[in-house]
């Protein structure tokens, strides 16, 4: 089952909407600073200190910030960030056995790839894999991700969402022209 792009949107729409209401603006990427930040305390338990007063700080000056905000999530990784990273993979895995996993039919390869690139999985993989770690490295440089700058970002009408949405769609839409140049 595929779903409609006219019901995804307004779906997503409202589930950020919900996580703004009841949580917390939606951004991904600093899970991953944490996520190292908590392995690495584990081989080095001088990383992360607690002090007196119950506050975290960390002898790495980004873990230290915010008031040791990022220390104390490394310290302790299984707060509602955390969480929502894992459970995005966890979909992404539900989602993918439910369809099936990835084959060569027409569901898993849209026609413009197997025509421009032909239709090696290993390939595909390999392309989605750089361009998301571009991506996500950009918006770590910018100093948030896709997901917080973008999409919570735009909803929050804020200066670094419409920047780096104007970035992403002005570098991506004439770099897909220039790789899709065969087809639909």
């Amino acid at each position: 089952m595929i779903l409609n792009w006219k019901v995804g949107g307004v779906f997503l729409g409202v589930v950020f909407l919900a996580a703004v209401l009841l949580v917390k603006p939606i951004g991904v990427s600093t899970q991953f600073v944490i996520l190292d930040g908590a392995i690495w305390d584990a081989v080095n338990s001088e990383v992360i200190t607690q002090t007196e007063d119950g506050a975290y700080t960390s002898t790495n000056p980004y873990l230290a910030k915010s008031n040791g905000k990022y220390a104390k999530n490394a310290a302790n990784p299984w707060n509602y960030s955390f969480v929502f990273v894992i459970a995005m993979m966890a979909g992404a895995g539900i989602s993918s056995f439910l369809r099936k996993g990835v084959s060569k039919d027409e569901r898993n390869m849209p026609d413009i790839w197997r025509e421009n690139f032909g239709d090696s999985n290993i390939k595909r993989f390999a392309a989605t894999f750089l361009g998301g770690f571009i991506v996500v490295f950009g918006a770590r440089l910018a100093g948030g991700c896709s997901s917080g700058h973008m999409m919570s970002g735009l909803m929050q009408s804020s200066v670094s969402g419409y920047m780096f949405t104007l970035g992403a769609f002005g570098a991506g839409i004439p770099l897909a022209m220039m790789m899709y140049k065969k087809g639909s």
